[in-house]
């Protein structure tokens, strides 16, 4: 993905969720990256959905609601599992 500035956040989360999200989007033929990848690895515990690091899936706008249907079924399934 290399013009990023149309680009959308469609994710925001700890570590491993955005990466998680981000394979599941690779999956699908969606390319992404992750943005305060850095301070989620600094500061593992502000990295929740509203905190401080959260680290964001960014992708294309043009991939917008394909990546939300992506990211939607996953969240779906997260908390089928709690």
């Amino acid at each position: 993905m290399d013009d990023k500035t149309n680009s959308v956040e469609v994710f925001a989360g700890t570590g491993w969720q955005a990466e998680m999200v981000k394979n599941l989007l690779e999956n699908e033929g969606i390319s992404s990256f992750l943005k305060n990848e850095i301070i989620g690895t600094i500061l593992p515990f502000g990295t929740s959905p509203g905190g401080v690091g959260a680290i964001k899936v960014i992708v294309s706008e043009e991939f917008k609601e394909r990546a939300m249907a992506v990211v939607t079924e996953y969240l779906k399934n997260l908390t089928e599992e709690e």
